[in-house]
């Protein structure tokens, strides 16, 4: 069909001819139009976040956790099977695309008749009105996730990187709009959708896409088994990052609710916005070199160094900045989520790290590695909740099981996917450590000079810190881990 990639010349050293080069070129659009897109996006919803009310964003995080559940059987990893086959023809391409449509239109209709029973379950009767409206969410999911897989099949992220930022346009405007008018809580809703809508609409002309659906599934054997484990994986995911949702909606109250997962917002940029992006083109790079697990396990070491190197100082900062940087981003309204990033962002580095295996494993053919890790962070991290809930209480109660659950779950993960990608313990730890030990360095220099001075401003207590942790990392990376902030700097060069 058109749009299929050809086979590549394949060199002496058995890598396909330029794929290093189309590799760091798909990095450079992925995650730097993600930047972009998310430098839109952030301007908007910091604005939005002082216009809008802490209980908005708790009635708003008990219908996220719903739609994530919903979301597992969007047919994704439907979608993903197309990457990850080595051969895929146009009636394939038709029939994931038929199936598609039909699991996003069944669950869009689940999500209509099934809201007020989740509404029953939070005791918030507007959890009813926001769940219906959101179903439009689902009916846009097949005109971005076909056109995604075969962008990401290609290593064509340019043109999905230009609807992207579309979107992030379309959603930061449509927040903006309805934050500015007083629609308060139905903010959050309309974005998302105005976001969804713009994507898909984007996504299906880049790719050109369109075509008919097929409705006859069979020979499409291989297609559900890997889906089904990506399936799997993902409820069990959903498990482990939606339960302190499921379990603190019911116990606290919106304020206390949407305090919590502010500070999750902001404790989660680094691994919830801008690894995954390179996690898209890492797992089609690494399907693509399958069969040579030797520059998989080397590729992989590289990704770990270059992500630690950017995670650890944001999350381990934001941890020593939490106070002044809350106080002048967000408000005084926003004071007490200061101690829950705090607890919050300690566990990031560990999230980093955890999050970075999974994908590796799925795309060299090993998706039961995945389904493992998900299933031991389905029975941790809920563990950890309820443990913090009823031990320590509140918001800081949630808080604190990330910062002892998540480093556990790491360390499990690696043990489950190390085997499996090449790596071995003590390459991960020469991988890690100079990101991370310069980063817990520049922390504790931060808060020793936030002990001395003496600001009332906020914002000049916060840029102070920024400057003092920006010139104490970059002294010590520069001074120990020059080779890794090289690769980066030759990535950034496109060397």
């Amino acid at each position: 069909m058109s749009g299929m990639v050809p086979d590549e010349r394949i060199t002496d050293a058995g890598e396909p001819a330029g794929f290093a080069k189309r590799v760091m070129t798909a990095v450079l659009w992925r995650s730097g139009s993600q930047f972009a897109a998310q430098m839109v996006m952030w301007t908007a919803t910091f604005f939005v976040i002082r216009l809008l009310q802490p209980s908005d964003y708790g009635l708003f995080a008990m219908t996220q956790s719903i739609l994530v559940l919903l979301n597992l059987l969007c047919g994704y990893g439907f979608a993903s099977a197309l990457i990850q086959a080595k051969e895929i023809d146009e009636s394939k391409v038709r029939q994931v695309f038929g199936l598609l449509i039909v699991l996003n239109g069944s669950i869009a209709l689940a999500q209509v008749l099934l809201a007020p029973l989740a509404a029953a379950y939070f005791r918030q009767p507007m959890v009813t009105h926001m769940l219906r409206v959101q179903a439009l969410i689902y009916i846009s999911t097949p005109f971005i996730a076909l056109p995604s897989a075969l962008l990401a099949r290609r290593m064509d992220f340019r043109r999905e990187a230009q609807v992207n930022f579309a979107g992030a346009i379309a959603g930061a405007l449509t927040a903006l709009t309805c934050a500015l008018a007083g629609a308060g809580v139905w903010t959050l809703v309309m974005a998302p959708i105005a976001l969804f809508w713009t994507r898909a609409i984007g996504m299906t002309i880049a790719a050109r896409a369109l075509v008919w659906p097929s409705f006859r599934f069979a020979g499409l054997g291989g297609t559900w088994a890997f889906g089904g484990a990506m399936i799997l994986s993902q409820f069990l995911w959903f498990v482990q990052t939606q339960a302190d949702v499921a379990i603190g909606g019911r116990a606290l109250p919106p304020h206390e609710l949407g305090l919590y997962t502010t500070a999750l917002f902001l404790s989660q940029i680094v691994t919830s916005k801008f690894i995954p992006p390179l996690n898209d083109v890492a797992f089609s790079a690494y399907a693509r070199i399958q069969n040579d697990r030797a520059a998989v396990a080397y590729g992989f070491g590289k990704a770990a160094r270059i992500v630690m190197l950017i995670a650890a100082p944001f999350c381990l900062g934001l941890a020593a900045t939490a106070e002044p940087l809350i106080l002048t981003v967000l408000g005084e309204k926003w004071a007490e989520a200061v101690p829950l990033v705090r607890i919050v962002a300690l566990a990031m580095p560990a999230l980093a790290m955890q999050i970075l295996f999974s994908p590796a494993a799925t795309a060299l053919g090993q998706p039961g590695v995945q389904v493992r890790v998900s299933a031991c962070g389905a029975v941790i991290m809920p563990v950890a909740f309820i443990v913090g809930i009823h031990a320590i209480g509140g918001g800081i109660g949630l808080a604190s099981a990330w910062a002892w659950g998540t480093p556990l779950l790491m360390l499990v993960t690696a043990r489950l996917a190390m085997p499996v990608i090449g790596v071995t313990a003590k390459a991960m730890v020469r991988a890690v450590l100079p990101g991370l030990g310069s980063g817990i360095v520049m922390a504790l220099a931060v808060l020793g000079v936030d002990q001395m001075i003496d600001m009332r401003s906020p914002a000049l207590r916060l840029a102070v810190l920024v400057v003092v942790g920006g010139a104490v990392y970059c002294g010590l990376v520069l001074t120990f881990a020059r080779t890794t902030v090289l690769e980066a700097m030759r990535l950034l060069l496109r060397r």
